[in-house]
């Protein structure tokens, strides 16, 4: 996930605002027909209408945290894609995923090595009756070859830029278990609340998103309120300054020259992939050091390619599994706020 990998994990590398979760599960409900158990589903995506006649019974999915829908729901996938982002485990599964894998009795999950690009062969081979693309990056070419193999559910509207209640509600629907998409959103959400009502210093800060290359700050990142990483923060307390919230732009990110930091002085806490070297060198650069975030220290590293690096592209399984140490990074740098 570094640029492209954003995406799936940093900018090339894999916050709508406070209130999103309402928005986003009332809009996913409009681009939903017919789901009360009754068949034929119909759910609109960037692409159109994909409509699934019958309870599908072979699940496949591709890109970054769809799998974790089903698996969360106690249900097997027929292929999954291998994890191009963070600490995977000799499948090519990060650590969520491969612990439910177990929990249901599969030691040795079909993963489709698509790093490189989708397998296509290996899809078909799985014999999907549906294969879950909601939160993604595929191309209408994609799509279009994927369709010829199973029906397939697209993103909303724009590449990557699904959020985590979206992403289980449209791939939850896909497998006729709205109901239940929609009782697991619920459940994360109170765990959310009860996780973060021990960090009341969170609220009322503002933070913002970033990806810094150490070797390269006359130019750095910003994930934008429709990027799922940077929706995160407002579930967790945050909210976005008003220079962020006035930033527009059709993709996840947006690329910055450092002289225009000034984007980023409104901002109480910076969160970027990274550790202490790239603080020290922040601090060290004749722009990018005189941003209060990064002067006070309030910056909450994320080490780059760590198992907490993944997660912060939030999916129905790493929510879970990751909230207390990504909540007790956050309170940290809060803690430095002047």
């Amino acid at each position: 996930m570094k640029l492209k990998k954003l995406c799936s994990a940093v900018v090339a590398c894999a916050v709508l605002m406070t209130g999103c979760s309402a928005t986003t599960t009332e809009e996913s409900k409009n681009d939903i027909q017919n789901t009360s158990g009754e068949y034929p589903i119909k759910i609109q995506h960037a692409y159109g209408e994909t409509v699934i006649e019958s309870e599908p019974k072979n699940i496949a999915t591709i890109s970054w945290g769809n799998h974790d829908v089903p698996l969360a729901l106690g249900v097997v996938p027929v292929g999954v894609s291998k994890a191009n982002y963070g600490k995977s485990d000799e499948n090519g599964l990060l650590p969520w995923t491969a612990q439910k894998y177990k929990e249901l009795g599969v030691e040795k999950p079909v993963v489709y090595d698509d790093i490189d690009g989708l397998d296509y062969e290996a899809i078909s081979d799985s014999n999907p009756d549906v294969i879950l693309a909601a939160y993604s990056g595929i191309t209408q070419e994609e799509y279009d070859l994927l369709s010829q193999i199973a029906p397939v559910v697209a993103y909303p509207k724009n590449a990557w830029q699904t959020l985590w209640r979206e992403q289980i509600t449209m791939d939850a629907t896909a497998m006729g278990k709205q109901a239940e998409g929609e009782k697991l959103v619920k459940d994360l959400d109170a765990l959310i609340k009860e996780k973060t009502a021990n960090y009341t210093d969170l609220k009322g800060k503002t933070a913002v998103f970033c990806y810094f290359n150490p070797a390269d700050l006359g130019k750095f990142y910003i994930y934008l309120p429709t990027d799922p990483r940077a929706a995160y923060l407002t579930d967790l307390g945050l909210a976005f300054p008003e220079s962020i919230s006035k930033l527009g732009a059709d993709s996840f990110s947006i690329e910055v020259s450092a002289e225009n930091i000034d984007v980023l002085k409104d901002a109480d806490i910076l969160v970027a992939y990274g550790n202490d070297d790239l603080l020290k060198a922040l601090q060290s650069d004749a722009l990018l050091g005189t941003v209060p975030a990064v002067k006070n220290g309030a910056v909450a590293l994320i080490e780059d390619g760590s198992v907490l690096s993944a997660s912060c592209t939030p999916s129905a399984l790493s929510i879970p599994a990751t909230i207390d140490e990504y909540l007790e990074i956050l309170g940290n740098a809060a803690s430095k706020v002047k």
